[in-house]
């Protein structure tokens, strides 16, 4: 790899001076590297890290700084470029993210330019929104498509189709259809199963569900999902799309979710099991 493009969340502390610091870093070893520039204003979904058009077409390489989240937003805003994208943490926890520490940042950017990296391929979800049986919205995640009252304290009622069979229907709080690179978000906090981040599966669980004995169920990701809602128009729901965009929903909208055929691909660096890196996480090591 010769040719970076640096996204990063100027919200983070040092973003800026780490930025620069991996571009003095490339160019002295024989590599380009663009910082690009940010309209993200925080708090506000809909805004992004990166404009796609002026990312530019030799890029070998996204390099993200901030937390998952900032990775997952520039999946978002680059989907269907096929640049790999490696993440260095400057958030929490950071499932996704490669590097951590200050002290392993040469070493991967060296990796980077020999050579010394693999790439994974991940799963993306499409979900479009039938009103009237007329597609009028639809979008891409990473993570998760969630189905959330938006406003009101009231519980939420739909029902689930799957490949066109009636599967259940719900009372909830939600419902969460997470990808394998998803299942350790707000898949995870829901009690939803953990998948392995390059299998082929979503996960649905519903959210505080009114129903006992309403569990999570895993998906082949050649299904196709269908969510009806049901209930009155006071209720105020929502499908949101990797906690970005989102958008109002009514009574007798169909939500249609099922794979991309767009994929993300991470860059993957250390030689650590998905396990390994998971009780890491998990118990703070």
């Amino acid at each position: 790899m010769r040719h970076f493009y640096v996204v990063m969340n100027p919200d983070k502390e040092g973003a800026r001076e780490t930025s620069e610091a991996i571009c003095r870093y490339l160019a002295g070893h024989g590599a380009d590297c663009v910082i690009g520039k940010s309209d993200k204003k925080e708090n506000q979904p809909g805004s992004h890290y990166t404009d796609s058009s002026v990312v530019p077409e030799n890029t070998d390489c996204i390099i993200t700084l901030g937390g998952d989240g900032t990775l997952i937003q520039a999946a978002r805003d680059l989907a269907g470029r096929n640049i790999p994208i490696l993440g260095i943490n400057r958030g929490t926890l950071g499932y996704l993210t490669q590097i951590s520490r200050s002290e392993e940042m040469d070493q991967a950017l060296s990796a980077l330019i020999s050579g010394d990296y693999k790439l994974e391929e991940r799963m993306m979800l499409d979900g479009t929104v039938l009103r009237r049986g007329e597609p009028i919205f639809c979008d891409i995640a990473l993570n998760e498509i969630v189905i959330i009252r938006n406003e009101h304290l009231k519980v939420l009622k739909f029902k689930v189709y799957v490949n066109g069979e009636y599967f259940n229907e719900y009372r909830a709080d939600g419902l969460i259809a997470a990808t394998p690179t998803g299942s350790t978000a707000y898949n995870l906090s829901a009690g939803g199963p953990i998948l392995v981040p390059d299998s082929k599966m979503v996960a649905l669980t519903p959210i505080c569900s009114h129903v006992l004995g309403t569990r999570s169920i895993v998906l082949s990701s050649d299904d196709c999902i269908q969510v009806e809602m049901l209930g009155q128009d006071e209720i105020c729901q929502a499908a949101v799309f990797d906690g970005d965009t989102q958008i109002r929903l009514y009574p007798g909208d169909i939500i249609e979710i099922g794979r991309s055929e767009i994929k993300t691909i991470l860059v993957k660096l250390k030689n650590i099991s998905f396990l390994d890196n998971l009780r890491n996480k998990m118990t703070g090591i």
